[in-house]
């Protein structure tokens, strides 16, 4: 049997730190060049992102780029959905560098588990090394700060999963239920996985695959993100009828907690104390985790920003649900953010 035809695509914005090992690491596949096409769609990247791909699409013909005028990852992911050859679309990210057998190795398992989507799991790894990168490395992928997020936290077997990073899709899925939702800016891919999950298709994650995944680089960065998931959560679920996961709802109401449990200490000192223990617990847990990874990376800092590091986690996705909830039932618009 000849090699199914393979679209990658890839949004790329203000890419020019991560942009070459990435590109690197898709060079080195093992999949047939002849049966492979790359197409990174730039969201007019005002650094040299774009000027990084050409260069490398003049060594290797198989590489495009396609310029994204709706700047947003989901018009990108649309754009070269639209524009491919491929029987199978993967999507990949411009932070990731991948094994050299991953295209093959989800191509293969695409088919053999008769799948409509496939992804790896995530191993996220600091963007420098600092400790606060360390820290904000180990907290996005623990599961104290994502929860029982697979792809993030790791598996042990082949899995049936609600979504995956990225994705490995039959082209046919997007003539089923469609392309990416343009309205989300973030959480694009949980809503079309659940959509597609809805639709009966299936949807596995393969443990022994690994991404190198780079974290984002500051706390700001990091914050931003977080929140930015947590306000597009409501409108997937309004999109979708109903809550992908349950995990979605564990940091908003620990902002809640933290301003209802604020609020009513001042009415009884049994509360106060209930309050306060909570949060000694809360605290408790990230300083036992960031001193077990201050000892194994010999960063005695990790002691104390993981705690900090977990907080801000918590705080951004829960604030930004809270404000995407506010958003949805005022009927509010959900404004265009940048790639990153």
């Amino acid at each position: 049997m000849a090699e199914p035809k393979v679209t990658i695509i890839c949004p790329v914005y203000n890419e020019e730190r991560y942009i070459s090992t990435c590109i690197e690491s898709i060079i080195a596949q093992d999949y047939l060049k002849e049966a492979m096409e790359v197409l990174f769609v730039d969201g007019r990247s005002k650094d040299n992102t774009a000027e990084i791909i050409k260069a490398y699409s003049r060594r290797a013909p198989y590489i495009r780029l396609l310029d994204n005028e709706h700047h947003t990852v989901p018009y990108a992911l649309n754009k070269g959905i639209r524009k491919s050859d491929g029987d199978v679309v993967i999507r990949i990210d411009g932070h990731c560098t991948y094994p050299s057998d991953y295209v093959s190795t989800l191509v293969r398992y695409l088919y053999s588990l008769e799948a409509d989507n496939v992804g790896a799991v995530w191993n996220t790894v600091p963007a420098r090394d600092t400790a606060i990168c360390h820290a904000i490395a180990i907290a996005s992928s623990h599961p104290f700060g994502v929860g029982n997020s697979r792809h993030k936290i790791g598996a042990s077997d082949i899995m049936l999963a609600d979504t995956v990073p990225f994705g490995c899709y039959r082209r046919d899925v997007f003539d089923r239920i469609g392309l990416f939702d343009t309205d989300l800016t973030r959480n694009q891919d949980d809503e079309l996985n659940a959509r597609l999950t809805n639709h009966g298709g299936k949807i596995y994650l393969i443990p022994q695959l690994v991404i190198n995944y780079t974290a984002r680089d500051t706390i700001g960065k990091m914050s931003r993100m977080y929140y930015q998931y947590g306000l597009y959560k409501p409108l997937v679920n309004k999109k979708l009828g109903s809550p992908a996961s349950m995990r979605q709802f564990f940091p908003m109401l620990f902002v809640l907690g933290i301003i209802a449990g604020g609020a009513m200490s001042m009415l009884s000192d049994l509360i106060l104390y209930a309050y306060i223990t909570v949060l000694a617990l809360y605290f408790a847990i990230g300083l036992a985790i960031g001193l077990k990874h201050s000892l194994s990376l010999k960063r005695p800092t990790l002691t104390v920003l993981l705690p900090y590091v977990f907080l801000v986690i918590h705080m951004s996705y829960g604030c930004g649900y809270l404000k995407g909830i506010y958003k949805v039932l005022m009927n509010k618009k959900f404004n265009v953010e940048s790639n990153r």
